[in-house]
C-alpha cells in the first residue's frame, strides 16, 4: 500500500472520482480568467466556488473591492461579475482524495477554450500551485494564454497570511473593472 493510500485510510477519506458540476460564473465582460483545482468537498456541498468557511478567497476579494464580505452565492457571483472576474476550475474531472490537490490524478481539464470564446479574457491567474500546473500543461498550449500563479486562499495554505494574499491578489486588479 502506498503512502497516500495508508494516510486515507487512518483519516478515513479514500481517492474518489469527482465530475465538477459547479457553472463557471463569466459573462461577455470577464477580462480576467481566475482558475481553481477542483471544488472541495465543502464547495460542492455549498454549490459554489470556495466554500469551505476557512478558505480566504472571497475575504480576498472583499478586501480588494473595498465590498462587504458576501456572504450569499448570488453575492459571490455579483462581485465576480462586477469587477470582470471569470471564475472556473482546470479540471472537469479527476481522482482525488478529499481537498488534496497533491492527490490529483487521472485529470480531464474543463473546456477553458469554449469560455475564453465567450468572455473578453486578457489574463488567467491561478489559485496555487497545482492549478497552475494543470492549466500549464493542459490547457495553455490550446489558449496560448500563459497563467499566473497566486497563492493558495486554501486553510491548508496557513503559512501565507491574509495581508500577504490580498497583497499577491492585487496583480489581478489591472485586468479588472474597477
Amino acid at each position: 500500500m502506498g503512502a497516500e493510500a495508508a494516510k486515507a485510510r487512518r483519516e478515513g477519506s479514500a481517492p474518489m472520482r469527482v465530475q465538477h458540476t459547479i457553472e463557471p460564473v463569466y459573462d461577455a465582460r470577464s477580462r480576467v480568467l481566475v482558475l481553481g483545482t477542483m471544488p472541495s468537498p465543502k464547495s460542492r456541498e455549498a454549490g459554489f466556488y470556495y466554500g469551505h468557511p476557512q478558505n480566504r478567497f472571497w475575504r480576498v476579494m472583499a478586501a480588494l473591492f473595498g465590498a462587504p464580505l458576501p456572504q450569499t452565492n448570488e453575492e459571490k457571483r455579483a462581485l465576480m461579475l462586477t469587477h470582470g472576474i471569470a471564475l472556473w476550475d482546470v479540471l472537469a474531472e479527476c481522482t482525488i482524495t478529499g481537498a488534496s490537490d497533491s492527490s490529483i490524478t487521472e485529470c480531464i481539464p474543463n473546456d477553458i477554450p469554449w469560455l475564453l470564446e465567450r468572455t473578453c479574457v486578457e489574463a488567467v491567474f491561478c489559485t496555487g500551485a497545482k492549478a497552475a500546473s494543470l492549466y500549464e500543461k493542459h490547457c495553455a498550449p490550446i489558449t496560448g494564454i500563459p497563467c499566473t500563479r497566486l497563492p493558495s486562499t486554501s486553510p491548508a495554505n496557513a503559512a501565507v497570511s491574509l495581508d500577504q494574499l490580498i497583497s499577491a491578489y492585487r496583480q489581478i486588479l489591472p485586468f479588472c473593472i474597477r
